[in-house]
C-alpha cells in the first residue's frame, strides 16, 4: 500500500471507528448488564450514578475536542490521533476491570474522550498529505468507519451476552485501540504543527448557527445511544436486540459515505435539517414503541442516516482545514 493518502484513509477510518463506533458509545450497549453487576455494587447501579458516568463520558469526549487542536499545534496532527489511542486502551482496560462504579467511570470517561482526541486532527492529516480533489472523500471514508466500528461493538456485544459478560465489550475496545493505534503510527505520515500565523480563524458570530445545531445533534445521538439498549432490556426484549440494534445503525450508517454529494447537490443547510428530523424521529419511534424488537430496529434505521450524515455538518466533525503546508509525502 504505497499511495500515502490510501494509507490515510485505511488508518484513519480504523482509528475513527474503534474510538468513536466503539469507545464512544460502549457504555449504553453495555448498560444493561452492568446495571445489576453485584461486582459493581452489591445493590445494582441506579439511573442517577448511570446518568452521571454517561454525562462523564459526553464531557471527556469535549475535553478530547477542546485539548486536541492544542496538542496539534504543538506537535503536530498526528499526536492527538495517538493520544486518542491510548485513552483508548487504558478506558477499555479499566472500565473490563472495574470493581466499583468510580473505576468504571473513569475508565469510560477515557474511552470516550479518545473519540474528541481523533476526531479533527484528520482534517489537517488530509490537508497535509491528499490531494485537494480527493479530500472530501478521504474524511468522508474515515468518518463513516465508525459504522464498521458499531458493527463491531454489536457482534462483540452478542458474544457478551450475560453478567459479567460486559466486560468482554471493554476487552475488545482496548485491545482494538491498542491496535488501530499501532496501525496509526505505521502508515499515518509525521506531519509538522502548522507554522505561527497560518491558522484559521472563524468569526465568533459566524458560530452560533453550528453551535446550536452541534448541541441539538450531539444531545440526539447521546440520548440514542446512551439509554436505547437500556429501554429494550426494560421492554423485557432478549438480550440480543440491542447488540442487533447498534449493528444495524452501524450497516445503514454506510449511507454517510454519499455525504460529500448529498451537500453539493442540495446544500449543506438542508442536509444538516435532514440530519435533526431523521434523529427527532428515531428517538419518536424509539420511545413509543420500544417494547417492540422490530419498532426499535426501526428506530434504528431511522436514526443511522441522520446520525451518520449530519456528523460532518457539525463543528466537532472534520472541518475544512485551514493548513496550506505542501504535502508530506
Amino acid at each position: 500500500m504505497r499511495s500515502p493518502a490510501l494509507r490515510l484513509t485505511v488508518a484513519g477510518a480504523a482509528v475513527v471507528g474503534v474510538a468513536y463506533g466503539m469507545g464512544r458509545y460502549a457504555f449504553g450497549l453495555t448498560l444493561p448488564s452492568l446495571r445489576g453487576d453485584p461486582s459493581l455494587s452489591a445493590g445494582g447501579l441506579d439511573d442517577a450514578v448511570l446518568g452521571l458516568i454517561a454525562s462523564g463520558s459526553f464531557a471527556g469526549y469535549l475535553a478530547g475536542l477542546l485539548l486536541a487542536p492544542v496538542v496539534g499545534r504543538r506537535c503536530g496532527p498526528r499526536s492527538p490521533t495517538t493520544v486518542g489511542s491510548a485513552c483508548g486502551l487504558v478506558g477499555g482496560a479499566l472500565a473490563a476491570a472495574a470493581t466499583s462504579p468510580l473505576v468504571l467511570a473513569v475508565g469510560v470517561v477515557l474511552a470516550g474522550s479518545a473519540a474528541g482526541w481523533v476526531w479533527a486532527a484528520y482534517s489537517d492529516l488530509a490537508a497535509a498529505v491528499v490531494d485537494a480533489p480527493a479530500r472530501p472523500r478521504t474524511l468522508a471514508v474515515i468518518s463513516t468507519g465508525t459504522s464498521a466500528g458499531l458493527v463491531v461493538s454489536g457482534i462483540v456485544g452478542l458474544a457478551a451476552i450475560g453478567v459479567p459478560g460486559w466486560r468482554l465489550v471493554w476487552v475488545a475496545i482496548g485491545l482494538a485501540s491498542a491496535a488501530t493505534g499501532l496501525l496509526n503510527l505505521r502508515f499515518t505520515p509525521r506531519v509538522p504543527p502548522a507554522p505561527v500565523g497560518r491558522t484559521g480563524r472563524i468569526a465568533l458570530p459566524g458560530l452560533a448557527v453550528p453551535i446550536v445545531y452541534s448541541i441539538a445533534f450531539h444531545v440526539g445521538v447521546t440520548t440514542f445511544f446512551t439509554w436505547a439498549a437500556d429501554m429494550l432490556r426494560r421492554a423485557a426484549l432478549a438480550p440480543g436486540w440491542a447488540p442487533t440494534l447498534y449493528a444495524l445503525v452501524g450497516v445503514v450508517g454506510l449511507v454517510g459515505l454519499g455525504i460529500g454529494g448529498w451537500c453539493a447537490r442540495f446544500g449543506t443547510v438542508r442536509v444538516a435539517a435532514a440530519c435533526l428530523l431523521f434523529l427527532a424521529a428515531s428517538l419518536l419511534v424509539l420511545g413509543t414503541g420500544a417494547g417492540s424488537g422490530v419498532v426499535a430496529l426501526v428506530a434504528a434505521a431511522i436514526y443511522a442516516p441522520g446520525t451518520w450524515a449530519g456528523r460532518p455538518c457539525s463543528p466537532s466533525g472534520p472541518p475544512r482545514s485551514p493548513r496550506t503546508a505542501p504535502a508530506r509525502r
